[in-house]
């Protein structure tokens, strides 16, 4: 923290030093320790210097704990492998015995993506607080809706009949292999914008935290690695054991990181009285149709491969209920925060322009928490990413090897060769998305907006599966096409 020593005092937060100013003269007071200083005059070269070395060596810091962090995370997820029962329905569904605490962080932190730590405040940077409502508000209603009429129904399908993917359950619904295979084609296509959103998200925290001494590629190629590693190892059980912890990590840094930027922007009533008013009153940044239209896209979560899977997981239909009952204010703890310190980046890094803006947080937490504090701040941002990209790599498996191998090639396959197969799989989709993201530069929130609307729009299948006795498959087959089409048209017609 830098002080500047005058008649009235001054402080610069987002210094790492001590100035002592006066009148005639302007020092810089440096030193390891209180005991030891030396003073350099400002703007000087070895001002310069220690400028420099100060920005390298929080750099460092940040560095240090955020492939410690990494490291934590791997570790847990090769011990879970411990418990692994050597059967393909451990590998993908935990033999279904995940108990409510787990199945809450695993359902929670799977949602909460880049998409929500990054994109929210990106977007909240250049639409204000209307953000909140278009996304969260209507997620803290709608998603534990969803697990209470959807999911709790889908736990006992699942259960009765051994299924371990959504295509199983639609295929055997309606007696028809052509709709399960468009759905297992559909459903990879989806995903792979929504795996963007985390090889992106955790490529560009790294650049940023780090100052760009590990370029976004490395930082894309390092989330891969580590995610692919504990993902074919461990399987959902490993993923679930990760997921928890991540959860609770990118839940509490997330409050940290409000208080700790407010704090050193001055109090949080300070830093908003500076914000544009527009940015705080939405009447002409949101238009009625288009929240009413936000309301739909959490509907998504029912159509959503990994959820599916996790739904699955729960050790009895009573391990719903505190999920369905503390998921909104889970909403609000990671939401709130996410969306205000993107406004507030308007102040601290104006002038940001489209997917420029991704990047604020991981800005903000740089200009104000240096060091060691930025590596666990940034640590709480990999924790929302990969927490979701393990269970998406993972569904992707499922899906492969249960919906081709497993119904096609079942007899030429057996059911630890179906496991490994999976995991090929997912190591080549891991490596599509990685090259993708090596050339995509859209907007974090735009690219999951366009990932959730197609899973929206499927969202009536899985409704007539359950609730329309007399849904035909023709009308499924109608229900997709028109998905697809209408999907591409809004797509082409309004991506920039």
């Amino acid at each position: 923290m830098g002080v500047v020593l005058s008649a009235r005092p001054t402080v610069f937060p987002s210094q790492r030093f001590l100035v002592l100013a006066n009148t005639a003269n302007c020092f810089r007071v440096t030193g390891r320790v209180a005991l030891s200083y030396r003073l350099l005059p400002c703007g000087s070269v070895a001002d310069g210097r220690f400028r420099q070395s100060t920005k390298g060596l929080g750099a460092e810091m940040s560095l240090v704990v955020i492939f410690s962090y990494l490291a934590v995370v791997l570790i847990l997820g090769v011990l879970s492998h411990k418990l692994f029962r050597n059967t393909g329905e451990d590998y993908f569904v935990a033999s279904r015995t995940i108990n409510w605490f787990i199945l809450l962080m695993t359902l929670f932190g799977t949602n909460m993506t880049a998409f929500s730590i990054l994109g929210a405040s990106g977007e909240a940077y250049h639409r204000g607080i209307g953000v909140f409502a278009l996304m969260a508000s209507s997620s803290a209603i709608v998603v534990p809706c969803v697990f209470l009429f959807i999911g709790t129904r889908l736990w006992r399908i699942g259960k009765r009949f051994g299924y371990v993917t959504q295509a199983q359950y639609f295929r055997d619904r309606w007696e028809s292999d052509g709709i399960g295979l468009l759905l297992f084609i559909l459903f990879v296509l989806l995903l792979i914008p929504y795996l963007l959103i985390g090889v992106m998200g955790g490529g560009g925290t790294l650049a940023t935290l780090t100052d760009g001494k590990i370029p976004q590629w490395a930082g894309g190629l390092l989330i891969c690695a580590v995610v692919l590693c504990y993902v074919t190892y461990s399987g959902m059980r490993g993923t679930a054991w990760v997921n928890t912890f991540q959860t609770l990590v990118f839940m509490t840094l997330g409050g940290i990181t409000f208080f700790v930027i407010t704090h050193r922007m001055g109090g949080f009533a300070n830093a908003i009285s500076k914000v544009d008013t527009g940015l705080l009153m939405q009447a002409e940044h949101i238009k009625p149709l288009e929240l009413l239209t936000y309301i739909c896209i959490p509907l998504c979560v029912g159509m959503f491969p990994h959820i599916f899977s996790h739904f699955l997981t729960a050790k009895d239909v009573g391990t719903f209920r505190y999920a369905i009952i503390l998921y909104p204010l889970c909403i609000a703890i990671v939401w709130i925060p996410s969306v205000l310190l993107g406004i507030l980046g308007n102040v601290d890094v104006p002038g940001l322009k489209g997917s420029q803006a991704n990047n604020v947080l991981i800005q903000m937490i740089g200009m104000h928490a240096p060091g060691v504090l930025a590596g666990f701040l940034g640590a709480g941002v990999f924790a929302a990413i990969m927490s979701s990209l393990d269970s998406q790599s993972l569904a992707i498996g499922s899906m492969f090897t249960h919906d081709i191998i497993g119904h096609y090639r079942r007899e030429a396959f057996s059911e630890k060769q179906r496991v490994w197969v999976g995991r090929l799989f997912v190591s080549g989709v891991l490596c599509i998305t990685y090259l993708i993201s090596l050339i995509a530069t859209p907007s974090i929130f735009r690219l999951a907006i366009w990932s959730f609307t197609g899973f929206s729009g499927l969202f009536p299948i899985v409704v007539a599966a359950l609730f329309w006795r007399r849904s035909t498959k023709s009308g499924v087959f109608a229900a997709i096409i028109s998905v697809i089409l209408l999907w591409l048209y809004f797509f082409l017609r309004n991506w920039q």
